[in-house]
């Protein structure tokens, strides 16, 4: 039988347990402190992306090793000044968007992480810029809508219907993961892969190759009429918000029009986050935005 713990016993966890949220914290301050006086003066964009909190992501991807951690850093400052993601705007990849391959879900998971939306049947373009732009402003767009106190997002991709037709090349595949691996260290919270066929299954061996072994076990796969799937899909969603798609029972229906309307407005918000003034980014207005899907990859070749 357990027993009960006394007042005195309670009041001892509870200050066993603030000494190790001190402890954390002094630990967190003094490798952040470490790692922010090896990159010297910052300005500008990298002086708002060096926040604490991104510096200490830097840190938990190279093992707290502040020289390594350093090095990251400054490829990711250095990538960003010429990419410049924060400065990519909706009009510019809303075409790669038409058929809602990618989406950012109006629902969190239970732990409170934006949920981005793949479904990769919905292929439209061969232009690996083009899909890699397209990821990385909803990367950017993700990040800029997590709840405060939340740093991570949440993937849900289907695979129900996928074929060889949509397939991503293999090279695309390996600049998409080095960029979430080296440009977004532990942004990833978790990613569910439903449904993948047995063709794709060969094929992750050699995409996991590629993966770090930390991202490698955050990647899960889930199948329908499956006890184990189920339970894992529930202990992270809730199935009324979940599509069903994805064993919820809510409906996902992609309007390209009204989730342009919304990336419009969070663009405003992302120029103010990072300083820029172009809240009418050349002339673009919302309503110009064509809501008709174009023909997919693979319907195209059926």
């Amino acid at each position: 039988m357990f027993k009960r713990k006394n007042a005195q016993q309670l009041d001892e966890d509870s200050e066993q347990d603030n000494k190790l949220h001190e402890a954390f914290l002094s630990f967190f301050f003094h490798y952040v402190s470490k790692l922010r006086s090896a990159l010297g003066p910052l300005s500008g964009h990298s002086l708002v992306f060096c926040s604490d909190a991104s510096l200490r992501r830097y840190l938990d991807a190279r093992n707290w090793n502040v020289e390594k951690a350093k090095k990251m850093i400054e490829e990711t400052l250095k990538w960003r000044s010429t990419y410049k993601p924060h400065e990519i705007r909706w009009h510019q990849v809303a075409h790669e968007g038409e058929t809602g391959k990618v989406s950012r879900a109006s629902f969190h998971d239970r732990q409170g992480r934006v949920v981005l939306i793949m479904r990769p049947t919905m292929q439209n373009s061969t232009s690996a810029e083009g899909n890699i732009r397209h990821l990385v402003y909803l990367l950017e767009n993700a990040i800029l809508n997590l709840p405060r106190g939340q740093e991570q997002m949440s993937w849900l991709i289907d695979f129900t219907g996928w074929s060889m037709a949509a397939n991503v090349p293999m090279k695309t595949t390996r600049d998409i993961v080095y960029i979430l691996q080296n440009h977004y260290p532990e942004r990833l919270g978790m990613a569910f892969l439903y449904n993948p066929p047995r063709l794709f299954q060969a094929g992750y061996k050699a995409i996991k190759y590629f993966l770090d072994p930390r991202t490698a076990q955050k990647v899960k796969f889930v199948y329908p009429k499956d006890k184990t799937s189920d339970e894992l899909m529930k202990s992270h969603f809730d199935v009324e918000n979940l599509p069903k798609e994805f064993g919820g029972k809510a409906t996902l229906a992609y309007n390209h029009e009204e989730f342009s309307r919304q990336m419009y407005e969070d663009d405003v918000k992302t120029a103010k986050y990072w300083g820029l003034e172009d809240t009418e980014p050349n002339g673009f207005h919302a309503a110009d935005v064509v809501s008709e899907p174009a023909t997919s990859l693979a319907s195209a070749a059926s």
